[in-house]
């Protein structure tokens, strides 16, 4: 579907429903697509054939294209297919945590369509680890796939590892690579697990748990990331980028949403949750370098840049600040099944204008 017809036509139908009922019932249309004969191949009538300039070799994994879905979109892998069908080089699913759980009370997600941004409180709703593990058991996907591992809310602070092992236990053979998920907002004093120690220890004791899957497996341990809030001053950021690196991370997620309401055009400080969008696009891509340079070349790690993200400069933009690939979910929310698509298709073109052999020769140029 072309992105004009979605946004004259379709979106503003959207619009009329409340922002999670329309998200729902956007989710099973995708997943129902996969049942109507041909149904794949009409999701896929915009997207460009594969352009190998587009691939990139990232965390010891090889993504078709460096455009991913980010967690929150489908969090309990029901539209996965859908999703790689639009053209996605990566799918992330979750958040998930051990137990089911419903989240946070509704409503909890609100469009700012003047800013292009969703507010959520969501606060990890989830049908636990066991029910997507029977949606992937089996299954094999055409690209990347991730699972973002999170904690149940009951759970006290200081047990949070046992249940981010716990989901990875249960979900480590479907998954190419993890992200451990210790910045959203919505889940009471989840971010204190970025302080260093009990990310150092949080991190040791996921990867605990992933190579002892391996060796049962006979297999490579996953890659382990880390995705972290875009609310970090220089110190914090410096104890959440040691705390990982000490506990052996492989990769980072920049970033989660924003509690900061001055992003907003209106800062509608009376909802709760983050910020998502593109208010988000400019801190996001600026901690992305922040991270790079702090990193520096002897701990340089993976990053996956988030938040903002709704066209094919948005792509470049934070490649070049340090991205190795990106993610999108407000924009996808915003743009609709023709966008990824449309981005592929213009990266391909900057490709050819610029002469590059690989996308990936633009990272923190």
């Amino acid at each position: 579907m072309p992105i004009s017809t979605y946004q004259t036509k379709v979106f503003p139908l959207l619009t009329r429903l409340d922002a999670e009922r329309a998200h729902r019932l956007a989710l099973h249309g995708l997943h129902m697509a996969g049942r109507v004969p041909g149904g794949f191949s009409a999701l896929g009538r915009d997207v460009p054939d594969r352009d190998p300039r587009l691939s990139v070799e990232c965390l010891g994994l090889l993504f078709a294209n460096p455009l991913g879905v980010a967690a929150g979109l489908d969090k309990d892998a029901e539209a996965i297919d859908a999703l790689f069908a639009l053209g996605f080089g990566a799918v992330e699913t979750g958040t998930v945590t051990p137990r089911p759980q419903p989240g946070n009370p509704r409503p909890r997600v609100w469009r700012i369509p003047g800013d292009e941004a969703l507010i959520n409180a969501m606060g990890f709703p989830s049908e636990g680890a066991e029910t997507v593990r029977r949606r992937l058991f089996g299954r094999q996907y055409p690209g990347v796939l991730g699972v973002n591992l999170g904690k149940n809310r009951e759970t006290p602070l200081e047990d949070a590892a046992r249940d981010y092992a716990a989901v990875l236990d249960e979900l480590w053979p479907m998954a190419d690579y993890v992200t451990i998920n210790v910045s959203s907002p919505n889940t009471p004093g989840l971010r204190e697990l970025q302080r260093r120690d009990a990310l150092r220890e949080l991190v040791a004791e996921v990867q605990r748990i992933n190579r002892w899957k391996a060796d049962v497996f006979s297999l490579s341990p996953r890659p382990v990331l880390v995705k972290i809030a875009p609310d970090l001053d220089d110190t914090a950021l410096d104890e959440v980028l040691g705390g990982a690196i000490d506990g052996g991370i492989s990769g980072f997620i920049i970033s989660n949403t924003t509690t900061d309401r001055s992003v907003l055009t209106d800062p509608a400080m009376e909802l709760p949750g983050g910020v998502s969008g593109r208010p988000l696009r400019t801190r996001a891509t600026e901690l992305v370098r922040t991270a790079d340079a702090r990193l520096g070349p002897a701990n340089r790690l993976p990053i996956i840049g988030v938040g903002g993200i709704s066209c094919s400069s948005d792509v470049i933009e934070r490649m070049r600040a340090g991205a190795n690939v990106v993610q999108i979910y407000t924009g996808f929310v915003y743009g609709g099944p023709g966008l990824p698509g449309q981005i592929l298709t213009e990266l391909s073109e900057f490709c050819e204008h610029e002469g590059l052999s690989s996308i990936s020769e633009i990272v923190s140029s």
